[in-house]
């Protein structure tokens, strides 16, 4: 399919159900297929993210990824928009209404939003503007960062700082700052400006710089087996429930793959980590639920291989394959120099130091 058959899918989306959600005021594209070339093919591992504008009342929340027509939809809401400037101002907002983004308008405040951003979006005090904009994220996610809250809380807070770091660079040069591929996407727009020695000190920050394929192709095997095991239960309560879940399997584990394919294994990690850990929040979520079917799983595994004695071994196996979900994502932060909350707070500080050349380097991208 290509990218502009997904886009109006995405349209039709909006048009014959989302427009029927509670304080519906307008829906946009935006992320990689809104930035995509529209006779592209569309990719397996792509979804089309769509943002629905809705009143503050209304409390739509994050409505999460979908099939719709054969297009994996991710769909989210956000209320109120902001003046013209201040959406000029947010590197993720400006990214998107600067291209043709807007699917239903019935104000048609979103259309004359689109036309003054598309407009304005490369004068360089916006893109300044955007550039001190991902900067403060950089400094709120790693000052962020508490010891008293839960694992995943706090890699959270390491990796997403420590990864807008790429942003600053994308926003600069006027690229798309996407999520998952943000390393390789970055990596292209620094070999273009022959500065990819700055590339290898962004992956130093992250911890993978020395990473080989090998070891990244095993973290990614952990995954999977993280993820198809969350991804078979619901934590309805959680923000990321869809993200964890057989139908953005391609985005989450086979786009990363594809990554490692293309030899660009360490620009991988970033996603490896924030998808390892939205397993494991994702099970926290779930509760017992996951705990259940892994019992039911290994016993059931385990009952063509055991003797009629053995069963008084299958709760410390379940219990083994429930730690598994942790143990899995800590091995991976101890390889990044990452594991202890001393060790992610002393990356941190480096991400912090290494601000004012983040942003010389930026400088000379716009």
């Amino acid at each position: 399919m290509r990218v502009e058959q997904a886009r109006q899918v995405a349209r039709q989306w909006v048009l014959e159900e989302g427009a029927g959600l509670p304080g519906f005021g307008g829906a946009f594209l935006t992320g990689s297929a809104l930035w995509a070339d529209a006779g592209a093919e569309l990719a397996p591992t792509s979804d089309v993210d769509v943002m629905v504008v809705a009143d503050p009342a209304a409390r739509i929340g994050h409505i999460g990824k979908f099939r719709y027509k054969e297009v994996l939809l991710e769909v989210s809401s956000i209320t109120g928009l902001g003046s013209t400037h201040e959406v000029l101002s947010d590197y993720h907002l400006a990214g998107s209404f600067h291209l043709p983004c807007v699917l239903a308008d019935p104000s048609g405040r979103l259309t004359e939003l689109q036309r003054v951003v598309a407009r304005d979006f490369a004068e360089r005090p916006w893109i300044l503007a955007r550039c001190t904009n991902a900067m403060d994220r950089v400094r709120g996610w790693i000052n962020g960062m508490d010891e008293s809250a839960p694992l995943v809380d706090q890699v959270n807070s390491w990796l997403f700082g420590t990864g807008v770091t790429a942003h600053v660079l994308l926003v600069a040069g006027l690229r798309n700052p996407t999520i998952r591929r943000r390393y390789a996407a970055v990596r292209e727009l620094l070999a273009e400006h022959g500065r990819l020695e700055f590339h290898e000190s962004l992956l130093e920050l992250l911890g993978c710089a020395d990473l080989d394929a090998a070891r990244v192709r095993w973290h990614l095997a952990a995954l999977e087996r993280a993820f198809d095991a969350a991804a078979s239960v619901r934590a309805p309560s959680y923000r990321f429930d869809s993200d964890i879940s057989p139908v953005a399997r391609p985005a989450a584990i086979d786009g990363t793959r594809e990554l490692i394919e293309r030899g660009l294994h360490r620009e991988a990690v970033f996603w490896v980590v924030a998808t390892y850990a939205r397993c494991v929040a994702k099970r926290a979520a779930a509760g017992d639920h996951l705990a259940d079917r892994a019992a039911d799983h290994l016993a059931d595994h385990l009952a063509d291989h055991l003797d009629d004695h053995a069963d008084h071994h299958v709760d410390g196996h379940v219990d083994d394959y429930a730690a598994d979900y942790t143990d899995g994502l800590r091995e991976l932060l101890a390889d990044l120099g990452a594991e202890t909350f001393t060790d992610r707070r002393r990356r941190g500080d480096r991400v912090l130091a290494a601000l004012p050349g983040l942003w010389q380097t930026a400088m000379g991208l716009c």
